[in-house]
């Protein structure tokens, strides 16, 4: 996921670039591995890779599979990370532009916070994904919870409860992941923000109605 949230700022920044070779190159990154199965790209990276460069880079399991994870999560994060920046009015970049601050500080100070409240929801659902995609790793011999889960079925042939142990450890970390999402969802959330007095009520504070009324 740092993989993926690293790769999809930089091509969310691309996809808005005036640049439009740039543009092309995100597009095409996107076509490709939005476009192509994951368990495909895991083995073209575990496999591939040492075929293409005749045995010069030969990479192990779970190197392999963390660059494919990553790099196909990157193209999901690209469109999610572009969908927040362009939710905010442009108007706030042209702003800050004017009064001379720099693009990368008017991004970071200014669209960046204002996006992440679009962008963090579906990315916890994109943790979440990934945690159970990890799965998909025993194709290549990472010793991950469902290939140690095979090994020990394959082992006693007790499928019933190997796999229930299995589903398990998944809901319980998922689990975990869940509420660290609606946690920083309510940090970030819109529900923190408030318009009036303290004192005031609810349409008072969200619509200015009645606002200020026996404050004296």
């Amino acid at each position: 996921m740092a993989i993926g949230v690293t790769l999809g700022l930089l091509g969310a920044l691309g996809a808005i670039s005036k640049f439009r070779p740039v543009r092309f190159l995100v597009g095409a990154y996107l076509w490709i591995f939005r476009g192509t199965p994951v368990i495909v790209q895991i083995i073209f990276w575990y496999d591939a890779t040492a075929e293409l460069t005749n045995n010069r880079i030969n990479l192990s399991s779970l190197v392999a599979g963390v660059l494919a994870l990553g790099v196909n999560e990157g193209a999901y994060m690209t469109e999610i990370i572009r969908a927040g920046l362009i939710s905010v009015d442009r108007g706030q970049l042209e702003a800050a532009r004017s009064l001379g601050m720099p693009y990368g500080l008017a991004m970071r100070r200014i669209v960046i916070p204002q996006a992440i409240r679009v962008i963090l929801p579906p990315t916890g659902n994109q943790f979440i994904g990934m945690l159970k995609t990890t799965s998909l790793l025993f194709t290549i011999a990472v010793p991950e919870i469902y290939a140690t889960g095979v090994n020990l079925y394959s082992a006693n042939f007790r499928y019933f409860e190997v796999l229930s142990v299995v589903s398990i450890w998944y809901l319980m970390l998922t689990s975990i992941l869940t509420f660290a999402q609606r946690r920083l969802e309510r940090h970030f959330g819109y529900d923190r923000v408030t318009v009036g007095r303290s004192g005031d009520g609810v349409l008072a504070r969200m619509f200015g109605i009645g606002a200020g009324r026996g404050a004296r």
